[in-house]
């Protein structure tokens, strides 16, 4: 969770000296970027702990959790800062967000076993103020018992929760109504494949949960969104940047008066500011930034590098790249030759050729090149031609 693989930044928003409101200007809740899962997890653990410890009401500090693999990092920092003093649970009542159904509690794959195993058994919560969804109710007592929970879970100070790749909250599925309550749900064919790993089939899947509405994740006084990885980056900007939608049911969440998104920069990757950060603020304009810039401008208005115009240029933001000295014709040229200079010419680099703006060298020559294939079919319908002149 600590490591980062990625490429050096290169230009970019000047976010350093772009206010606040600039720089959010597309993201319908507050959000902050880390650079890694770590550093998110570290701060919402911050947040939590600062919370509990300014708590003074006569009632335990309500916490709503989550489960599964989002919160891991959150809950052994929160773990290690109890085995360090910082912060004691004697106070605290926990609310599960959802729970699969059937389930009994001692199975592995259940929500109150991993919240147990991953947090509760290193803390120092009362048993009473554990407060977990029951998944072995006969279902005639589940209409009661889901109206008790939700009337106690809408007392909750502070709720943290992620968001499935449909933008689910706990096992609220796209077309939930805003207004749901705590519930039996049935859940769809790809959350059950989503959770298939965990059963070791999706035949040994639950095809049902029990799990807190959207209206009663609503009713908590604060939340905190989560999100980590590139797998969550297409939801989390619909979440942040779209519409409110029930096909996205978290993104009900922009309704909320006191929301914070916590995420790290892969699952982030998609948000206007990374995209297109010309549509944001002022820029770092490097070689490479530019080439960014003007190949998502051809997406834009469907053109080749060499047919954009200056209006295309100032009607898209990028005003501020002509003002850099060239006009818009050097730039178009100059980002052509860069791209056409990272194609070689001939496959392993063409023999006493001129390679001097091309990525492979023409010597030594032959080159011996060694060629994987996924899939059967790949060296006679796709690439048969290319392994043939590879050869000669």
């Amino acid at each position: 969770m600590k490591s980062k693989y990625s490429l050096p930044k290169d230009g970019g928003l000047i976010a350093e000296s772009t206010p606040r409101d600039i720089l959010h200007r597309y993201e319908k809740m507050p959000t902050t970027v880390f650079e890694t899962e770590s550093e998110g997890a570290q701060c919402i653990a911050d947040r939590i702990v600062a919370a509990i410890n300014a708590h003074r009401g006569t009632e335990p500090f309500a916490l709503g959790l989550t489960t599964g693999r989002t919160p891991l990092g959150l809950y052994r920092e929160l773990a290690e800062r109890h085995a360090r003093g910082e912060v004691s649970f004697r106070n605290v009542a926990v609310y599960s967000l959802d729970e699969f159904y059937p389930i009994a509690s001692t199975e592995q794959q259940s929500r109150n076993y991993r919240i147990h195993e991953d947090l509760l058994n290193h803390v120092d919560i009362l048993p009473e103020n554990v407060h977990i969804l029951d998944g072995t109710l006969p279902k005639e007592q589940l209409a009661e018992y889901c109206d008790a929970y939700d009337k106690a879970a809408r007392k909750i100070d502070l709720m943290i929760i992620g968001i499935g790749e449909d933008g689910q909250i706990g096992f609220n599925e796209p077309g939930s109504y805003a207004k749901s309550r705590t519930r039996l749900v049935q859940l769809s064919h790809g959350s059950r494949k989503t959770q298939a790993g965990a059963f070791h089939s999706l035949e040994h899947t639950p095809k049902m949960a029990i799990t807190m509405g959207i209206d009663t994740v609503m009713h908590a006084r604060r939340i905190i969104l989560m999100a980590w990885g590139e797998n969550k980056a297409r939801i989390l900007r619909e979440v942040v940047e779209g519409e409110v939608s029930a096909q996205v049911p978290a993104s009900h969440l922009q309704a909320h008066a006191d929301i914070e998104v916590v995420t790290d920069e892969n699952a982030a990757q998609l948000f206007t500011r990374e995209v297109a950060p010309w549509l944001v603020g002022p820029c770092r304009w490097t070689p490479k930034f530019i080439r960014k810039a003007v190949v998502w401008l051809c997406g834009v208005v469907d053109k080749p590098i060499l047919k954009l115009t200056y209006k295309d240029y100032i009607e898209n933001s990028l005003g501020e790249l002509l003002e850099q000295g060239r006009t818009f014709d050097q730039i178009n040229i100059d980002v052509f030759n860069d791209l056409q200079h990272t194609i070689s010419g001939w496959p392993g680099g063409k023999p006493n050729a001129d390679d001097t703006t091309r990525p492979v060298p023409s010597s030594p020559f032959p080159k011996r090149v060694v060629v994987f294939s996924p899939h059967p079919d790949d060296d006679v319908i796709s690439m048969g031609g290319t392994f043939i002149r590879l050869v000669q």
